[in-house]
């Protein structure tokens, strides 16, 4: 079951998390989503620490942590489900979709393999693809084929 509440109930300091986050600056994006969760109202709670739980897996990707980048890319991506579609003004759907396909990633190739998956990070950070385009920004080899990611970024919803 999905939870509509109004944005209204929506922290102004998210843009600049958002903004943070689609930088590829995932420790402050961190910082500032932290903020907002510590005061936020009990149903909100969940929808911050999901995208900074996100992030923070993003962070330890980026140092080769494999097992703090699953788990944490694994609960922020499930703790926003029951935020999808959308909420807040942001597409969770595309959020939760774009940590699962990361997480996926690190599974398919393993600890041993964590500095590749890690080098396509800056590849799939920047401008998002357009409306309509394709979102596979980047590809990784996996096996005998690759896997598709998508770009590193929260969109608004429309």
């Amino acid at each position: 079951m999905a939870i509509d509440i109004s944005n209204d109930s929506v922290d102004p300091r998210l843009e600049e998390g958002v903004a943070l986050f689609n930088q590829g600056d995932y420790y402050a994006c961190h910082d500032v989503l932290e903020a907002i969760w510590m005061e936020a109202s009990t149903l909100d709670k969940p929808f911050y620490q999901g995208i900074l739980q996100i992030a923070v897996g993003l962070y330890h990707l980026g140092n080769h942590n494999w097992q703090g980048a699953s788990i944490l890319l694994g609960e922020g991506t499930n703790r926003l489900r029951p935020f999808e579609s959308a909420y807040g003004g942001i597409d969770v759907e595309r959020l939760v979709d774009c940590g699962w396909a990361w997480l996926t990633a690190l599974h398919q190739s393993g600890p041993e393999r964590v500095a590749e998956v890690a080098a396509a990070v800056p590849q799939a950070q920047g401008e998002p693809a357009a409306a309509g385009d394709s979102e596979v920004v980047v590809a990784i080899a996996v096996g005998d084929g690759s896997l598709p990611l998508p770009a590193l970024h929260i969109y608004t919803s429309s």
